[in-house]
């Protein structure tokens, strides 16, 4: 049985005042979560404030991105694993489709920081997910398989045991749009039946998020569906109540 998992990807977003606001809602109601792990992922400039501001056990801290290189170095405005781990980061969200498309992360970078992040004890949130028009061209499935076996030539299939996927429609992000329960049960049906074509073990445990404006009155339908183990949420995390409805609706 897989325990669903709900991270809160902050972005670009929050000052200290806003985020002292905004924990100590998490907090307020933190203790009513059951079944469902969850975690929050600040600006990485803000990650200590949080971790001092968080007085949960049941929230844990994530990193929005990370260096490829596992330690100290000449590589001015990067940040690296150790860094994270070294301020109680478990999670570190990789490969975000702004990532990719702002920053020009190719799928090998992505996989070779996906590496590293387990190297060091890092839970990874590996995203993938097409844009419109791929989708409308009818390769999405060829695209997300690519950024998969980017990770698996370099980590193995194995190593999915420890990797958190969120497959995110880049269509539906920010946009107000949502795949279908139906449009999106279907991409996490895909990652798990790859997966399992190379050990059925490592596909049964896997956790597959869906991150694509999900909301509180649209969580509990998609998080319904039998391949859909949560949610990489974007803007409704930095609403408390909002985001506590969504953890809410993937423990039940």
């Amino acid at each position: 049985m897989r325990k669903p998992f709900v991270a809160g990807n902050w972005k670009m977003h929050g000052s200290k005042a806003s985020i002292e606001g905004l924990m100590a809602g998490l907090n307020a109601q933190a203790s009513a979560l059951k079944n469902v792990d969850v975690a929050v992922c600040p600006p990485a400039i803000y990650m200590d404030y949080v971790k001092t501001l968080l007085n949960s056990p049941k929230i844990a801290l994530g990193a929005q991105n990370m260096a490829q290189e596992a330690t100290q170095g000449a590589f001015t405005g990067e940040t690296s694993a150790a860094m994270l781990q070294d301020f109680g980061c478990r999670y570190v969200i990789l490969g975000h489709s702004e990532r990719r498309a702002l920053f020009g992360e190719t799928d090998e970078e992505i996989a070779a920081k996906v590496s590293v992040a387990l190297q060091m004890g890092l839970t990874p949130i590996l995203c993938v997910g097409e844009t419109l028009e791929q989708r409308e061209s009818g390769v999405t499935e060829k695209v997300i398989a690519a950024q998969l076996d980017a990770v698996i030539a370099l980590t193995g299939v194995d190593a999915f045991t420890q990797i958190v996927i969120a497959y995110e429609p880049v269509w539906a992000i920010g946009t107000g749009k949502t795949a279908s329960p139906a449009q999106a049960q279907a991409v996490h049906a895909f990652i798990r039946d790859k997966l399992a074509r190379l050990n059925r073990s490592v596909a049964e445990k896997v956790i597959i998020q869906y991150g694509g404006s999900v909301k509180p009155d649209n969580a509990a339908e998609l998080f319904a569906q039998a391949d859909i183990d949560g949610g990489l949420i974007g803007g409704a995390s930095l609403n408390a109540d909002d985001f506590m409805a969504i953890c809410q609706a993937a423990s039940a």
